[in-house]
């Protein structure tokens, strides 16, 4: 149990699709995340977001770490909810402003969250610096019948000087991996899965519940 006053277990026979396909919560009302992590996911596994639950809740993301911040999403679901389920958290760690903004990097520019004041923040803070040099990192927390695990993925890349491309989500007109010309916002989304920081620790977590399958 991930707390003492947890009693029950998800009951995965009664969280089955008609299909018998195996489903897990994914604790985000992100339409982007929700699409990308479907979309890497096998084909054993549907995944189901917090609207498809009937959860309304915008849970406060008031831990100082990545991992503090997934942990307490996947908590409140599998506790309020009682299913098998995982959150995310990922932050933009530029070298030039000491690992800015990190786990604020959804609210760099307010607490409003608009990805577009971030980003006009991001390009104003780094100005002219040379040090262009930055990584996202993702952190995935899974809570799998009162088990915690987590799973880490990290892009390294470099901060552009103008948005390039209209795809994609948060920074990623801005960012551009490490042997590639293109943004995240330029990439097909097949390609971004693959190379990602949400894709490399879904890929993780992946292997681990091929795992327990197997």
């Amino acid at each position: 149990m991930i707390r003492g006053e947890i009693t029950r277990l998800c009951d995965l026979s009664l969280f089955k699709s008609q299909n018998m396909k195996q489903k897990l919560v994914f604790a985000t009302n992100n339409d982007h995340k929700l699409k990308e992590i479907s979309k890497i996911m096998p084909e054993e596994f549907e995944i189901a977001g917090m609207k498809d639950i009937g959860c309304p809740a915008e849970i406060e993301e008031y831990a100082d770490t990545l991992e503090g911040n997934a942990d307490l999403k996947a908590r409140y679901i599998y506790e309020n909810y009682s299913v098998n389920c995982f959150a995310d958290d990922t932050g933009l760690e530029v070298e030039a402003l000491n690992g800015e903004p990190g786990v604020y990097s959804a609210r760099y520019a307010g607490e409003e969250g608009n990805a577009d004041k971030n980003i006009d923040k991001l390009l104003h803070e780094l100005g002219s610096t040379s040090n262009r040099k930055a990584r996202f990192r993702t952190v995935i927390t899974l809570i799998m019948d009162g088990n915690l695990i987590h799973f880490e993925g990290i892009v390294e890349g470099q901060i552009i000087h103008e948005r390039r491309g209209q795809d994609g989500f948060g920074y990623d007109p801005v960012f551009v991996p490490d042997g590639y010309d293109e943004t995240f916002a330029e990439m097909p989304l097949n390609l971004k899965n693959t190379i990602s920081h949400r894709g490399r620790a879904t890929q993780k977590l992946i292997s681990y519940l091929e795992g327990l399958s197997a």
